[in-house]
């Protein structure tokens, strides 16, 4: 009984590190399920797959190691999508071990098959997505195939993979040393750094810009390249530019941090990168509410006004959306090393820009200070701005925040100060709703010492409140922000502006609320839910939920005042050509 694959998968995994899986039974993986009761691997029950797929997610984030989701076929497979491809437009690292029908019975449309154009071709749902999709179709060929399917995913450019078994082969005899072979095979590769000329051609052309910026994407964040990066912006003290995904590479209270850019940028940082002359572009993908939709007038104009000079570990990001200058593939983590080394070589004394200094420090307290009516504002339901400042306020530094859609990524992303490195967990390539609940989850299991803080909207709790099933099993302390403005706020915003209506964004009927009473909900699943009833009364109780160390819910109302920009976004172009209309202020 030892000797069959599901057995000696899990012994594999165990030998491998894996503390924990996410996922969710079902006919074809209960084999494995039998064989990880009897282990030291902890299965972290889910009640639907997309909160197994969410959870890994925020769990690899944080870990920085590829997480594990098993799942049925059919369904699970399915429902655990949006998940996966969520990681998978965010770099994360993921294996997917998911059942499947039994390979006897390819093509006879066996219980929960899709074979509508191939048989026994369930896995290929998700090849759009991930790194690559293994089908098993023999036992002895699974050790090297799993070996293979955690190399792929957290080398390179990190992303999720699957690894489909019939669920036939995980109860077939195989050799255990198939297996222990495995164990000589490195479990990390070495990665590629710049050479010396390539590194002093780019310091040079950073010593004789004019108005160099570094724009900083997620890149740095998987590379754990964070510690590097503040050595040299210190050493040439250039100001900081970062995409959504790159908030807290460099602290949000470092001296040369400019902020977002974009659609939800500020005018003094998307100009500060238009009016450049030279952008060091370090692991981002110029994505297009990073870079108001390329329009060359908002954010970035290359090659008009600034050169660009782009590294990353993926070949295929390099030019993707700008042309570049010089085009460098490498870990940025070796990469930064050796240009501050250069740097060094070259300045020792390094180059001080204390006019810049004061300007982005006078800019950056001129932006608190409009904020501070709004930050102090009575009103109830609460503003926005007030929900996000006390929070900051009460939170310690290193408290890991996960983000959903709206006013909780956006909002965040350019007002909520972050000042520890991976410590904010947002859906960016595929911005998904539903993300932020059950990727807190993931991350206090990853985390447990730390305080762990969904802020979502009630639109993206309502998308997988069975999360707080998991919560209460497990115990996790995690506490779920929802700023509740009874709407899918921003498709709400952007339709009003638009069309001159809100249907169906709005949860509300005949003028009355539609929506349900998400503390009462918690109190149902056994966990403590808190209703916030006044602007005075949410600190108190975001407070005393830290304290209670255990899951909480907190619904509090909030007005729908969309999130302030200078950027743009060309949908609006689509929606009312030639009219300059936005949803948004642009003070």
């Amino acid at each position: 009984m030892n000797n069959i694959v599901s057995h000696q998968l899990v012994r594999y995994l165990e030998r491998r590190g894996i503390k924990h899986i996410f996922g969710l039974c079902g006919h074809t993986n209960i084999a494995v399920l039998s064989a990880i009761e009897k282990s030291s691997i902890q299965f972290i029950n889910v009640r639907h797959e997309q909160i197994a797929s969410h959870a890994a997610d925020g769990y690899a984030r944080v870990t920085g190691k590829a997480s594990v989701v098993l799942s049925h076929l059919g369904p699970g497979m399915t429902n655990a999508a949006t998940g996966v491809a969520n990681a998978a437009l965010d770099c994360i690292p993921m294996v997917v071990i998911a059942g499947d029908i039994p390979s006897h019975y390819y093509g006879k449309h066996p219980h929960q098959e899709v074979n509508l154009h191939s048989d026994g071709a369930q896995y290929e749902i998700y090849k759009p997505f991930v790194k690559r999709a293994w089908r098993v179709e023999r036992p002895e060929l699974f050790p090297e195939i799993i070996e293979k399917a955690f190399q792929l995913a957290e080398s390179g450019q990190p992303g999720p993979v699957l690894v489909d078994v019939p669920m036939d082969i995980f109860s077939k005899e195989v050799d255990p040393h198939l297996f222990d072979r495995q164990l000589g095979n490195t479990k990390s590769l070495r990665k590629p750094s710049l050479d010396q000329q390539t590194a002093e051609e780019i310091i040079d052309a950073i010593l004789a810009a004019e108005r160099p910026i570094l724009y900083v994407g997620g890149g740095i964040l998987l590379a754990k390249a964070a510690t590097e990066l503040q050595k040299f912006v210190d050493h040439l003290q250039l100001p900081v530019a970062h995409s959504l995904m790159g908030k807290g590479a460099l602290p949000d209270d470092h001296p040369f941090i400019l902020g977002m850019t974009g659609f939800w940028g500020t005018r003094y940082i998307n100009d500060s990168c238009r009016n450049a002359d030279l952008i060091l572009g370090l692991g981002s993908r110029f994505k297009e509410a990073d870079c108001s939709s390329w329009y060359p007038e908002y954010t970035f104009d290359i090659p008009g006004t600034a050169r660009l000079i782009q590294i990353d570990i993926e070949p295929s990001e390099i030019g993707r959306n700008y042309p570049v200058e010089i085009g460098a593939v490498a870990d940025l983590k070796q990469a930064l090393g050796i240009l501050t080394k250069v740097a060094r070589a070259k300045v020792p004394e390094g180059v001080r820009r204390p006019g810049l200094q004061q300007e982005i420090a006078d800019v950056q307290a001129g932006f608190r200070q409009k904020n501070v009516a709004m930050e102090t504002s009575d009103a109830f339901p609460m503003m926005p701005e007030r929900i996000l400042a006390e929070t900051r306020a009460v939170l310690p530094r290193n408290a890991i925040i996960t983000t959903d859609v709206g006013w909780n990524k956006n909002g965040v992303g350019q007002q909520f100060p972050v000042f520890v490195p991976g410590s904010i967990l947002t859906p960016g390539g595929y911005a998904t709703m539903g993300f932020g609940g059950p990727a807190a989850i993931g991350a206090k299991i990853a985390a447990p010492d730390r305080i762990v803080v969904a802020l979502i909207g009630d639109g993206g709790f309502g998308q997988n409140p069975a999360l707080l099933a998991t919560a209460r099993h497990e115990n996790l302390a995690v506490i779920w922000l929802i700023m509740n403005n009874n709407a899918f706020g921003t498709i709400a915003g952007l339709e009003k502006a638009h069309y001159q209506t809100t249907f169906g964004t709005v949860f509300e009927k005949d003028g009355e609320s539609t929506s349900p009473d998400y503390a009462a909900i918690a109190r149902a699943y056994g966990v403590e839910g808190i209703t916030v009833e006044s602007a005075g009364d949410f600190k108190p109780s975001l407070e005393r939920a830290i304290a209670l160390n255990k899951p909480v819910v907190i619904d509090v109302r909030m007005i729908n005042n969309p999130v302030p920009t200078t950027g743009y976004w060309n949908i609006l172009d689509i929606y009312s050509p030639g009219e300059k209309i936005s949803h948004v202020s642009t003070d």
